[in-house]
């Protein structure tokens, strides 16, 4: 039947396969947030690809568990994935969470620790001068007005052109990041809820081919 040793195996199995693809859609996303917005280095995101590294490793642990059923791996197994599920819901939360305000200041110590050639990619590619107002810039051997003049202005001459912060040029970009990473993690985080009950219940049933007298 469904519920019995067979299925609750296969059902491990093939849950710890879709982590696997899970952990690299966890990756791959981002990868393009933090690539997208260049600069702005989020750590939140980087939290979202570090539970995708956790992620392969544990469904790694989980199939071996899964094909032995080997107790002492499957408890590691679902203690860990319980952590994790924990440490992913609550980071995707944060994403979900985070408003205009806190991602410029997040934005704004990530252009705080690139360096000047990095600075200088992102306003050319965008067409900008500058962090925002109050952060013109921080590239110290350089005149402030140089990227505004050599950017936006048609002539040299023409101070009083109109050159956007890369803040506004950077800020759709960075909500969108934000946005997907936060959704994507939070969908995926119940999967892993999923996977703990299954371990539990799973870790519970005797192997109906094994040795009656042995523990394993």
């Amino acid at each position: 039947m469904c519920g019995g040793f067979t299925c609750s195996k296969n059902a491990l199995t093939a849950l710890n396969i879709l982590y696997i693809v899970v952990a690299f859609i966890l990756i791959g996303v981002a990868v393009y947030g933090r690539a997208s917005a260049l600069v702005t280095n989020l750590p939140i995101i980087g939290g979202i690809l570090a539970c995708g590294v956790i992620l392969i490793l544990i469904s790694i642990l989980g199939l071996i568990g899964a094909v032995k059923h080997h107790q002492v791996l499957l408890f590691f197994y679902m203690l860990i994935l319980f952590l994790l599920f924990l440490i992913q819901f609550s980071i995707a939360c944060a994403c979900l969470a985070v408003n205009t305000k806190q991602q410029e200041q997040l934005a704004e110590q990530g252009w705080r620790r690139v360096a000047n050639d990095l600075r200088l990619k992102v306003e050319e590619t965008f067409n900008c001068c500058g962090f925002n107002d109050t952060v013109s810039t921080f590239r110290d051997d350089q005149d402030p007005l140089s990227c505004k003049t050599k950017l936006c202005c048609q002539y040299p001459a023409d101070t009083d052109c109109e050159c956007p912060s890369c803040m506004q040029k950077l800020q759709s970009t960075i909500d969108y990041a934000f946005k997907l990473c936060g959704s994507i993690g939070l969908f995926f985080s119940f999967t892993e809820f999923v996977g703990v009950w299954l371990t539990v219940r799973y870790r519970n049933q005797k192997d109906p081919r094994a040795n009656p007298s042995a523990f394993l």
